[in-house]
């Protein structure tokens, strides 16, 4: 009885602290908060549950930001034309997405402009709303 009791906390144990990393859109991104970002990709930090992705932007004077964007999980960004040597650090990138509720240079991406030209779904957990420039017939596959 012992040994099934102490196997079944272990089960528990692996199924619950992957879950806790994970988290709700809602609890951190504003769905109703667009934002369109172009800048330089400084980093691709490609790994489980979410990709992020590091970029300077230029802001209105001059000055540049370090911003931080959350996308989907690899699995789901491979099938989608992602790989981790999909973007490099230089690279001009364009992304639309959700801005955070905490007011931080942080995002929530759902469609990145790549270096080629392409627009790629960027996995966002937002839901089924697109950023206007991604409902535009010929981007972001729709």
């Amino acid at each position: 009885m012992r040994a099934g009791l102490g196997f079944g906390i272990a089960v528990a144990a692996v199924v619950v602290q992957p879950m806790s990393a994970h988290h709700a859109f809602s609890a951190e991104f504003d769905a109703n908060k667009v934002v369109t970002l172009k800048g330089s990709v400084t980093k691709l930090d490609w790994r489980n549950p979410h990709i992020w992705l590091y970029l300077d932007v230029k802001d209105d004077k001059g000055g540049v930001d370090a911003w931080q964007c959350e996308g989907g999980a690899p699995n789901t960004l491979t099938r989608n034309g992602w790989s981790k040597n999909s973007l490099k650090s230089g690279d001009q990138i364009v992304i639309e997405g959700y801005l955070a509720k905490d007011a931080s240079k942080t995002c929530n991406m759902r469609l990145v402009k790549m270096p080629d030209g392409r627009d790629i779904f960027a996995g966002s957990t937002a839901g089924d709303g697109l950023p206007t420039a991604a409902k535009t017939p010929g981007r972001g596959g729709r």
